[in-house]
């Protein structure tokens, strides 16, 4: 079971709105997306209640992807109330992404 968020253009601006976020931009093709597949799941199981853990299709949802500049995935954005404060290209350890959440918490 996933406790991550699937994002869409509907529900994208509510739940990253609210505290901090991690927006995930994949594609079901990209080697290094399923790579960081897991990683995306185990953050979500130890930020729960405390962060957004969100994955955007970007075959999906162009424009989103799109809006946010997204040339390569996998493409990680950390967000606080709505507003980009970080991002990431490319596949990352668990502990870097924990750490860039902490920072942000």
């Amino acid at each position: 079971m996933s406790n991550y968020i699937e994002l869409t253009t509907e529900n994208f601006d509510e739940t990253v709105n609210k505290g901090i976020s991690l927006v995930d931009f994949w594609a079901p093709w990209c080697g290094p997306c399923k790579m960081l597949s897991p990683v995306i799941e185990e953050l979500a199981t130890d930020f729960d209640g405390k962060a957004n853990i969100c994955k955007v299709n970007t075959d999906v949802e162009q424009d989103l992807a799109v809006k946010y500049g997204v040339r390569s995935i996998p493409t990680i954005l950390f967000m606080k109330n709505g507003e980009v404060i970080d991002q990431l290209i490319g596949a990352n350890s668990k502990q870097a992404l924990a750490e860039k959440l902490n920072t942000l918490l």
